[in-house]
């Protein structure tokens, strides 16, 4: 490890703190349905949206009749997207001719664009045309990342109301936060990244001749445009099959600082939001702290040991930390930097391949994704998931102070922490329960690369991926194939609904109830003590739940490594 390299960490931290608040704040105006600067020139736009669908944005709707509207919504639009990648063949804007798309691989590409996993069984360049890429694949960027805003606020909302029957408006929530937050910023932030030499242009592909004089054909496309709202939605799909590793997508130092920050920043703000929307900024301080203590020793574990390097290639007398499938323009501290982010987020995005990382370097951003995805999180997705875990360790600490529970003046009660169980249960559910088919049937068996604990990590990481909505991949898993993307397609959709139903369902409950001022008895939820529960109920519930296929994966194999063995 080295200085240079935890100032770039401290740096990052830095920047972003600097931006929870005002980001926040933008969110709650949203979240509010206030006016802003911007509706002078997209205020007639969101109107026209409403006035064309038929929808007025003031009605409020019950929680299932939110459910009902975002679950139909997403349907259509996987059923949208599916077609499209079925006939690209036939489409145009497909300068490089590409075939239609198999039917088991757009439904396992459909259906993780939708979830917000972009999980990619194909190489972006040489299997989509540039339709599909925009029209297909980019329009879920948008949309995906917007629903999860907007389960958020609805969450918001059902711990803000006071016996309220009504929790908001999808339709409202959607259409705002892609026309005055995600748009915007997009086009800045593409601006950005073309004048630091990312491609944005509709040609298929370019030659080129090499210095040593020989020719190669380099693709192309509209790759600024979805580059930015892949990092700030925390989707995660690479124009290109070397994701954020490749220089069209990510040319620079700075483009790199900047594609961690915006995978982070939305998720940060929604923390201070929360706060906001509850009358209390403590409240999303509180939240905001521990889901940085979890970061930072997830970095620093991942940190050490890629600058410790592989204790088997330094007994073959090659020296330093390890190199292995990372990019010599970012280097260790960068990439496990990076590493972190993107699986703490569910974002997917990769600047260096985690298969070739130490298995303790790449178990962190493994753990982090068993966690729920709630170290900072998916934008929506990471808060509201958090605030499920709140439920759970407000409960444990309503029975220490021997009281009904109670957060942010909400009384958790018997319905809110069974729905709470539910919807964290899903996960391990069902990666433990994949992983384990797929360790045993031959379709699954014919996937790893690596045999023994290394291959196994591979399965592992593939569901866990897919059902935290993450979208990265240890990139040693051959998983275009009919198993694994019938499997992951599945997993990736029960990942995503499965969570939010129940969760909107809490919202809709603690909506309708009283709102209790905080007494003597009361457990405090902004100090220290309230950091390290939470905290402590996170490691319980992951270390508990994934310890024992931690231990058949990475832990096994960087055991096998400091003994000298190889599989």
């Amino acid at each position: 490890m080295t200085i240079q390299g935890w100032i770039l960490i401290f740096v990052f931290v830095g920047i972003l703190l600097a931006l929870a608040k005002p980001v926040g704040l933008w969110l709650f105006t949203l979240y509010e349905g206030r006016r802003t600067p911007l509706h002078a020139v997209l205020g007639p736009v969101e109107r026209g949206f409403y006035k064309l669908a038929g929808i007025n944005p003031d009605e409020d709707q019950s929680w299932r009749r939110y459910a009902v509207h975002m679950l139909l919504f997403n349907a259509v639009l996987l059923v949208f997207t599916y077609a499209i990648l079925r006939l690209q063949g036939i489409l145009p804007l497909n300068p490089l001719g590409y075939a239609g798309v198999s039917d088991h691989l757009a439904f396992n590409t459909a259906t993780s664009f939708t979830t917000n996993t972009n999980w990619q069984s194909y190489g972006g360049e040489s299997t989509m045309s540039n339709l599909s890429q925009m029209l297909g694949l980019t329009i879920h960027n948008f949309l995906s990342a917007a629903t999860g805003i907007a389960l958020a606020f609805a969450l918001f909302r059902g711990f803000a109301r006071r016996e309220a029957k009504a929790i908001g408006n999808f339709w409202a929530d959607v259409t705002r936060v892609t026309l005055y937050l995600l748009l915007p910023i997009c086009i800045v932030y593409a601006l950005v990244l073309i004048a630091n030499g990312v491609p944005q242009t509709m040609a298929g592909s370019v030659d080129v001749t090499t210095l040593e004089g020989v020719k190669q054909t380099l693709a192309l496309g509209p790759v600024a445009s979805q580059e930015a709202i892949k990092m700030l939605g925390t989707n995660g799909g690479g124009f290109f099959n070397a994701n954020s590793a490749h220089p069209f997508e990510n040319p620079n130092a700075f483009t790199n600082l900047i594609q961690m920050l915006s995978i982070f920043v939305i998720g940060t703000g929604l923390t201070y939001c929360f706060g906001k929307a509850v009358g209390n900024t403590r409240q999303g301080w509180a939240i905001l702290t521990a889901m940085m203590i979890l970061f930072l020793a997830g970095v620093t574990i991942t940190y050490w040991q890629e600058a410790a390097g592989n204790p088997i290639l330094h007994q073959l007398g090659v020296a330093g930390g390890n190199m292995e499938g990372k990019e010599v323009r970012f280097g260790i501290a960068a990439s496990a930097l990076f590493a972190v982010v993107t699986t703490a987020a569910s974002c997917g995005a990769v600047n260096a391949m985690h298969d070739s990382f130490t298995a303790l370097g790449g178990m962190i951003p493994l753990f982090n994704m068993q966690l729920g995805e709630i170290v900072i999180g998916g934008v929506g997705a990471g808060i509201y998931g958090f605030l499920l875990f709140a439920i759970l360790a407000v409960f444990v600490a309503g029975l220490m102070v021997g009281r009904t529970p109670e957060y942010v003046g909400k009384k958790i009660e018997g319905r809110e922490v069974k729905l709470a169980v539910l919807a964290i249960a899903i996960l391990p559910l069902i990666i433990l329960g994949f992983t384990a088919l797929s360790s045993v049937l031959d379709a699954g068996l014919a996937g790893p690369l690596n045999k023994g604990p290394h291959g196994f990590s591979e399965i592992l990481y593939a569901f866990t991926s897919g059902v935290a909505n993450n979208g990265s991949a240890f990139a040693g898993l051959t998983a275009n194939t009919p198993y694994y993307n019938a499997l992951l397609g599945i997993a990736m959709w029960l990942g995503r609904f499965f969570i939010i139903v129940p969760m909107l369902a809490i919202a809709g409950s603690l909506a309708a109830k009283k709102h209790h001022a905080e007494s003597a008895g009361s457990f405090p939820t902004t100090g220290g003590l309230w950091v390290g529960l939470l905290v402590g109920i996170i490691l319980i519930l992951g270390g508990l739940t994934f310890l024992p296929s931690l231990a058949l994966g990475p832990i096994a194999d960087h055991l096998a490594m400091i003994r000298g063995q190889l599989y």
